[in-house]
This record gives structure tokens, C-alpha cells and sequence, in this order.
């Protein structure tokens, strides 16, 4: 049986949405790809209402099995990134008031399970898309074919030889792709502890 997945790319200009179904051999479809979003020129307060709403509708339409969202890392634009983690909260709480898991993956653990690089460009990873999910051409605009490749990496974690229970891949585990070393690197880099800034 199919995992149906939604992935989103958040933001308040441009939040990409994609629902994919990826059934236990890896095989991933493409069900639906949007993106919402406000103009900068709005209030918070209803750009906020503007994402929620768009994500109400997209989860009650589709009723995905789990969230998968892009994790918010800290930038030098620090406005962008205050609006990326606002959307976010709004994106998983609509997911937590339907008991839909949420899943965090950062943008290189995304590429590497993808690209199979954890450095690869937008357009790699657009193009990789579109043949994993058998496409013409990547979902248009970036936003688009980022949410779908969060799915896709979220929905491909459970289906990964040598998965453990807890869903992580161990990097060194045998009968690995090349992608999937990639992407197990990436997840244990994200999750080693930084050093305190003096």
C-alpha cells in the first residue's frame, strides 16, 4: 500500500505544496503540486490566515499519511527566515490538529536523497524530480519541485534497505545506493551537536 506524503517548502511569498504516493518498492507518483503564497505587501496577520487556509484545504483534499517539511536554518537575511519559520508553525499545526506526523528534514538531507549530493543546485534537484516521479519537466516554480522532493525523500526513508526502527539509515549500513550514503551522511551531520559560540 501506497505512503501518501505532502511536502512543503515554507514560506509566506511562496509555500510549495506537493502530495506524492510512494509505495513500499520506492515507485513515487505525483498526485497534486501548488504553491501559495501572499504578496510582501499584505499584513502578517493575513498572510499567515492566507497559508493556513490554503493548507487546510490541501490536507482535508488529500489526507496524507505524514507531513514532511523543510527544516528552517538560520541565514544571513534574518526577515526571510522569520517568515519561513512563522509559515512553518502555521503548516505544522494545521498537520498536528488532524494527528498527521510531521517530519523536519533539512534541504541537504532533501538533495542527497534525491541527487545523491547533498550540494546539488536547484535545478539538479528539479530534474531529478521529474524522472523519479516519470515527469516532462520539474514543477514549476522551484518552490514546487522542492516540496515534491521533500515528499519523496520522507517517503523513500521507510523503504531504504537497511532502515531502522527509529527511521534513520545508518551510513555505513551495506547494500546501500550511493544517493542513500549521501543522504545518511547528511541526516548525522545535522544531527551532531555544534559548538557553543563564545
Amino acid at each position: 500500500m501506497a505512503l501518501r506524503v505532502v511536502g512543503v517548502d515554507p514560506g509566506l511569498t511562496r509555500c510549495g505544496l506537493a502530495v506524492v504516493d510512494v509505495e513500499p518498492n520506492r515507485r513515487a507518483t505525483l498526485v497534486d503540486v501548488t504553491v501559495v503564497g501572499t504578496t510582501p505587501d499584505r499584513p502578517l496577520d493575513e498572510r499567515l490566515l492566507a497559508i493556513a487556509e490554503a493548507i487546510d484545504a490541501w490536507l482535508d483534499r488529500f489526507t496524507p499519511d505524514v507531513m514532511a517539511v523543510e527544516r528552517v536554518f538560520s541565514q544571513l537575511n534574518v526577515s526571510t527566515v522569520m517568515g519561513t519559520a512563522q509559515a512553518s508553525g502555521i503548516v505544522i499545526v494545521s498537520a498536528a490538529r488532524r494527528g498527521i506526523p510531521v517530519a523536519l528534514h533539512t534541504p541537504t538531507e532533501v538533495k542527497a536523497a534525491v541527487t545523491g549530493s547533498g550540494q546539488a543546485d536547484k535545478a539538479a534537484v528539479g530534474k531529478m524530480v521529474a524522472k523519479i516521479l516519470r515527469l516532462d519537466e520539474p514543477p514549476r516554480p522551484a518552490d514546487a519541485a522542492d516540496a515534491a522532493a521533500l515528499a519523496i525523500a520522507h517517503g523513500w526513508r521507510g523503504a531504504a534497505p537497511g532502515s531502522q526502527a527509529s527511521g534513520t539509515v545508518s551510513a555505513g549500513s551495506s547494500g546501500l545506493t550511493p544517493a542513500q550514503r549521501a543522504w545518511a551522511a547528511a541526516e548525522a551531520a545535522a544531527r551532531r551537536p555544534t559548538a557553543p559560540r563564545r
